[in-house]
């Protein structure tokens, strides 16, 4: 048996089966609804766990899902809160944007165990509400 003699990473607390687990939380709502969601999970770092495109989803989801997750793992709230934001002061958002993936707009919530940020999950397909819907039903079934 060859011994492995990379440095160790830390034990994260957002494994790739809860990041599935929030997912498909999220298109389970989509299903019930009878529409299909893009879904992306990322870490507390804003690091992707998780993707999965809905069947008629776009493209564009991957980083409209993306976006959102980064967003609610960053600032640690959910993403429609920044709506107002966004609307007073869209040339600081286009600089965030840009530079770090952000996407402000509903569909986006952190995620959390005992109080702590373990990532965010982002939504994308579909008009905010029923994006903000599916994320925010994962973030129930996650979130301690």
């Amino acid at each position: 048996m060859v011994q492995d003699r990379r440095a160790k990473v830390p034990k994260r607390v957002m494994t790739q089966a809860l990041a599935e687990k929030a997912a498909k939380t999220a298109q389970a709502v989509a299903v019930k609804e009878g529409l299909t969601v893009s879904v992306a999970v990322v870490d507390e770092s804003g690091n992707l766990v998780f993707f999965v495109r809905g069947d008629d989803a776009s493209f564009i989801t991957f980083e409209t899902a993306k976006g959102k997750a980064v967003t609610a793992a960053g600032f640690r709230r959910p993403t429609h809160e920044f709506m107002d934001s966004f609307t007073s002061n869209p040339a600081n958002w286009a600089s965030l944007s840009e530079k770090l993936d952000l996407l402000p707009g509903p569909g986006g919530h952190p995620l959390t165990q005992d109080g702590y940020i373990i990532g965010g999950i982002g939504c994308g397909a579909h008009p905010g509400d029923f994006d903000e819907r599916c994320s925010g039903a994962a973030a129930s079934a996650i979130n301690t």
